[in-house]
């Protein structure tokens, strides 16, 4: 038995070594293939985008490039700013600012300077009155930017109208007429849709649960049958004043569930901050909680530990290519989700039709905007406010807190689970066995619709 132990940790390591060895090879050919890309994207944008006429809102001489070119007159303690889409990404500050990691060593200061020639060498802070003007939200004018040459403008995959009265898309399933006893929303994951709560869940629910509570799946801003604004920088803050505009002021939602998976983890903690007197109960599968080291950069860190840049396992590849390439991923967005519908085709022909819709609806509609945005913003850009998301729960919210994961999800650990467990004492946490990131509930729908309905039996009876 002893030998038999030895040579598994021997061929273990082995694994190991060769894993690394392959990484390291592939990463540096991607590496090279990314800079290639990003000069033949500022090539395409230029010559495709440069007949496009700016949009200028109000009077005063700010405009926003259909490219996503920022261009702001100096006023009071404005300042002359030039991004685009593979350079730095302008934000709130009291939201999320992410840089990107490759220009980590050229930003090191908080102001911001500016050279003979306009470029920018160092990174710089931006009040919100600023984010507010450049998306048209002040200024007495909207903008209707044009949407980018590489995202998909079908019917389908809506894109920003710059109307005030533009929604999320919300399935909704219960009973009419406020005459639900409570109600759950459902926030699904990244590069996901609301689909996949209604294609598994929503068929499973009891009579009884579906005649007491009012259901609602959101496509989150970016994603699904959403609206895909190309101003938009995807914060935290505007993934929430969209579903609060979408579902809990038309609905007229007081008092509400939740139920999250990954990256809407973090949404559902945010709204349960916002929200603290409304949440019912929340349950939380598979959340991307890591604590963030003393000394650590939190968005650094997060994103080696979501996209640990190694090809294998595949999913963890698939991250890495996600977070770390922009343009690698631009360039998959413009093959497949510009022409998702081709796509879509084509796999049905080839694995006949046998992949849940809800799969196609997730991965091939959404933009790379949206996708790179809400990637880097949420999932990594919040990872410094998680532990006060987590502290809020647990010291000032009173709702049951229950926490499911696969133990065989490769992209995020179990250990996720245990550490929000660590944070919130009373948080119940369930791993379940041969199952994963997407399995923990495909393929599982009954089960787990049984459970989610006795969770808000006893949130309500204790409530």
């Amino acid at each position: 038995m002893a030998s038999i132990g030895k040579a598994k940790s021997a061929l273990a390591l082995v694994g190991r070594v060769i894993n690394e060895a392959v990484s390291f090879i592939v990463f540096s050919v991607l590496d090279l293939v990314d800079f290639l890309l990003c000069f033949l994207y500022r090539v395409a944008d230029f010559f495709i985008e440069a007949e496009w006429k700016p949009c200028y809102c109000s009077s005063s001489k700010e405009a926003i490039t259909s490219s996503g070119k920022i261009l702001v007159s100096e006023q009071g303690e404005s300042k002359i700013v030039c991004l685009s889409s593979t350079k730095l990404q302008l934000e709130e500050i009291s939201d999320t600012l992410y840089t990107r990691p490759s220009l980590l060593s050229e930003v090191s200061k908080l102001t911001m300077k500016e050279t003979k020639k306009g470029t920018v060498r160092s990174t710089f802070t931006v009040n919100s009155t600023i984010v507010e003007m450049l998306q048209g939200k002040i200024g007495g004018q909207q903008c209707h930017p044009i949407p980018r040459w590489s995202d998909c403008d079908c019917k389908f995959c809506t894109s920003w109208t710059s109307n005030s009265k533009e929604t999320l898309y919300v399935r909704t399933e219960g009973p009419k007429d406020y005459k639900a006893q409570e109600d759950v929303l459902f926030i699904h994951g990244f590069i996901s849709s609301s689909a996949f709560w209604t294609e598994t869940l929503f068929p499973n629910f009891s009579s009884a649960a579906k005649s007491s509570f009012r259901l609602f799946a959101i496509d989150l801003l970016g994603f699904g049958r959403s609206p895909k604004p190309t101003d938009s920088m995807y914060t935290l803050r505007e993934h929430l004043e969209m579903i609060e505009s979408s579902v809990l002021e038309p609905n007229k939602v007081k008092s509400f569930h939740i139920v999250a998976h990954s990256l809407g983890c973090i949404l559902a903690l945010a709204l349960a901050v916002k929200h603290p007197l409304s949440i019912k109960s929340l349950t939380l599968l598979a959340p991307p909680y890591y604590p963030i080291p003393k000394g650590e950069q939190a968005t650094q860190y997060v994103m080696r530990r979501v996209a640990p840049r190694r090809v294998w396992p595949v999913i963890a590849f698939g991250a890495s290519i996600a977070c770390w390439y922009e343009h690698i991923s631009r360039t998959i967005c413009l093959l497949i989700c510009k022409n998702h519908r081709i796509v879509e085709f084509l796999t049905k022909l080839v694995t006949r039709n046998r992949i849940r819709t809800f799969l196609y609806e997730g991965f091939f509609c959404h933009t790379h905007n949206a996708a790179w945005h809400t990637l880097h913003n949420i999932i990594c850009g919040t990872a410094g406010k998680m532990d006060k998301y987590l502290d809020v729960v647990r010291d000032h919210l009173k709702c049951d807190v229950n926490v499911f994961h696969g133990k065989d999800d490769e992209l995020i650990p179990v250990e996720c689970s245990y550490n929000v467990q660590l944070k919130i004492p009373r948080a119940r946490v369930k791993v379940i066995e041969k199952k994963d990131h997407i399995t923990i509930v495909v393929g599982r729908q009954k089960a787990f619709a049984r459970e989610l309905e006795k969770i808000w039996r006893n949130s309500s009876k204790s409530g």
